[in-house]
């Protein structure tokens, strides 16, 4: 649980520098390697839904507006496979790779999610935003854990 001043369990960059920096970077290249920044924060938002990690969902709403991303994309952002007409084809594909490589229900990533990306990103994007996916998911997990609060953090 957060202190009454809000701080997290523990401060994660400071005591593990060695994680913290290399994942940053990893985290930066493949945001970066993605080349789309819309679809980069959509990725970290959904990713950032299902695991339930609110520092990473205030800071990657921001990041979304800051992009572009009208209002209601992020409002309907959980329910992405319903809001027809709101996100583009090559945005299900990734938001449907998102889900399968957060959640690895059936302890693998379904081959028709996979071909269903590679459809719509080269080899390179696919690389990137698999590496993206992964990330966050390493983000999401910290900051859970230790109770990272909204507006915190390095």
């Amino acid at each position: 649980m957060t202190t009454a001043t809000g701080s997290a369990r523990l401060d994660f960059h400071k005591l593990a520098p060695g994680v913290y920096q290399p994942l940053l970077n990893a985290h930066i290249a493949a945001k970066k390697g993605l080349g789309d920044p819309v679809m980069a924060e959509l990725v970290l938002i959904r990713a950032s839904q299902i695991n339930h990690c609110a520092f990473c969902l205030d800071m990657h709403v921001k990041d979304a507006r800051k992009a572009g991303v009208s209002e209601e994309r992020i409002y309907l952002l959980n329910a992405w496979e319903e809001a027809t007409g709101h996100y583009t084809a090559k945005e299900h594909a990734a938001l449907a790779l998102t889900e399968a490589v957060t959640m690895l229900t059936d302890g693998h990533v379904p081959d028709v999610v996979y071909e269903r990306a590679a459809e719509h990103f080269d080899e390179r994007e696919l690389a990137h935003l698999i590496a993206l996916i992964t990330t966050i998911n390493m983000w999401n997990r910290i900051n859970v854990a230790i109770r990272q609060p909204i507006g915190g953090g390095a």
